[in-house]
């Protein structure tokens, strides 16, 4: 495929400066699209562009959910009043550099960016009744002292190396990219629950978007996620208490007692079939 059939850019769309925020559609805690939704839904957000899919997933087939065909989408947005641009996608299957460069290619060339941010969710040993932990991982030492001011870098962080015969997460990848074309960049990552990855975690979704609406001076409205947020803990409150089972499982994990195998799995199953549940 040619360039140009590689994306479309609408109505011939252009911005001075931007910053670029990216999110996956598929994250642990599902943080990565939340966030991206959030921002558009707060900011205004407007789509302007996407890449094809054709080359970066596979087309044999698409995932069907609630009853409806899923097909990969990677779609960039807008919200020009904050000089902001956001990058949604489904994880591309092939090709990763050619994919992660046509995103630093688009933001560029038609967004003028000056800086990339990740955003990422990782497991965490911890219970869902306790604060989230946000740390950044910078692409360069400038981008280092920018973030120290937020409180989210640690020394040990700089010096992250992906283990050896593993293959670099698509974040990592991207800070690489990046720092080759001489772009900031940083992974802001967010702490989940094991017991939520598969879930939304509207907790860790908060604590993102306070960074970012701190770094671009945003003024957000957190009402919506507010009140997600004690949704979710009223329904896990109901589980506790009619589960006595899962309620000793979650203290333990509040308590730091480690939990077997079979009681992890055990959890993290009742956990998303009860939250999954219509109320």
């Amino acid at each position: 495929m040619t360039e140009a059939h590689l994306f479309n850019i609408y109505d011939g769309f252009h911005l001075p400066t931007s910053s670029l925020i990216v999110g996956w559609a598929q994250d642990t805690g599902r943080l990565g699209a939340q966030v991206i939704d959030c921002l558009n839904r707060g900011l205004g957000g407007k789509e302007f562009g996407e890449i094809e899919p054709e080359g970066f997933f596979p087309l044999s087939g698409v995932s069907i959910q609630d009853d409806v065909a899923q097909f990969p989408e990677s779609k960039f947005y807008c919200c020009r009043e904050n000089n902001l641009v956001l990058f949604k996608s489904d994880l591309p299957r092939f090709d990763w550099y050619k994919f992660l460069s046509l995103i630093v290619d688009i933001a560029e060339r038609y967004c003028n960016v000056r800086e990339i941010y990740t955003v990422g969710g990782i497991f965490a040993s911890s219970a869902h009744t306790t604060p989230r932990e946000m740390f950044a991982i910078p692409n360069s030492p400038e981008t280092k002292q920018v973030l120290q001011g937020y409180g989210l870098i640690r020394e040990t962080e700089m010096e992250y190396e992906t283990p050896l015969g593993q293959r670099p997460t698509l974040n990592s990848f991207l800070l690489w990219v990046a720092k080759r074309r001489g772009i900031a960049a940083a992974g802001i990552w967010t702490t989940v629950p094991f017991y939520l990855a598969a879930l939304d975690d509207p907790r860790a979704c908060r604590k993102t978007l306070e960074f970012f609406d701190r770094k671009f001076n945003l003024g957000m409205d957190f009402a919506d996620i507010d009140k997600e947020t004690k949704k979710q803990n009223d329904k896990m409150a109901r589980l506790r208490f009619s589960l006595p089972e899962i309620d000793s499982y979650i203290q333990n994990v509040e308590s730091n007692l480690g939990l077997t195998e079979q009681e992890v799995e055990r959890l993290s199953a009742k956990v998303e079939e009860y939250l999954n549940k219509r109320d």
